[in-house]
């Protein structure tokens, strides 16, 4: 293990300003008016996608520097235990040993019951890198001595990541009304077809597209569930999340 000394955060506020801590003294509540501490940039040439997704939990964009950061980025905000996500939010410096590291996590998330998560992406390809790896496992041991979590994500499973793609485009609570909402929810009281739920459901709204949007919107707040291991069809199993 790495002998680390003292770290010190800079968390980046919403009028620019920086200010700074020690790792040992951080706390959630130091990010309510933290934004990235990068600027999410696109130019000719970039070697990495950039952009902003507009997040459900957070009802608010937040950036994203690959396409891989965006995959993942749709896990968390799929997730039902994600009730907050910050990208980009610190950098930390500190001793490894007797070398000097900077980093700046992709993602720090909380999750219900105000549990903290510090989250790195990389692709699967590269964690064997020595030099990665190292960097890595420095983050971590300084994100875990704290008491907060600490995981590296890489490539999705490509069907799940597939359905989430789908799904998300449903996932605006806005666009449906709740009481339709919820009667929808109500007519699915047991497993069933999708093809059968989207029925059910526009028995209800007598309006099949508009139902099947809102059987959709359902699977992808967590008040429906199905295996998204397996492609969605219209022989899948829903039922409700009890």
């Amino acid at each position: 293990m790495s002998l680390m000394g003292a770290a010190a955060v800079q968390i980046r506020g919403r009028d620019d300003s920086v200010s700074v801590t020690e790792l040992s003294l951080l706390t959630l509540p130091a990010f309510d008016a933290a934004t990235p501490w990068r600027r999410f940039r696109a130019y000719r040439g970039q070697r990495h996608y950039s952009g902003s997704y507009w997040s459900a939990t957070m009802e608010s964009l937040v950036g994203y520097e690959s396409r891989l950061e965006l995959a993942n980025l749709l896990g968390e905000d799929f997730d039902p235990s994600t009730v907050w996500i910050l990208s980009q939010p610190f950098l930390v410096e500190g001793r490894d040993g007797s070398r000097k590291r900077r980093r700046v996590p992709d993602y720090l998330v909380e999750r219900t019951g105000g549990r903290a998560c510090v989250i790195d992406v990389k692709p699967a390809a590269l964690l064997s890198d020595p030099k990665i790896a190292a960097a890595l496992t420095w983050s971590g041991q300084l994100v875990e001595s704290i008491g907060w979590d600490y995981v590296v994500l890489s490539e999705p499973e490509p069907v799940r990541l597939s359905n989430l793609k789908f799904l998300a485009g449903y996932r605006r609570a806005f666009q449906f009304a709740p009481v339709e909402v919820e009667a929808v929810r109500l007519s699915v009281q047991e497993p069933m077809t999708f093809g059968q739920a989207c029925r059910v459901g526009a028995a209800q709204l007598a309006e099949p597209e508009y139902a099947r949007g809102i059987v959709l919107h359902l699977l992808w707040a967590g008040r429906l569930t199905t295996d998204l291991s397996a492609p969605l069809a219209s022989t899948a199993i829903v039922e409700p999340a009890w």
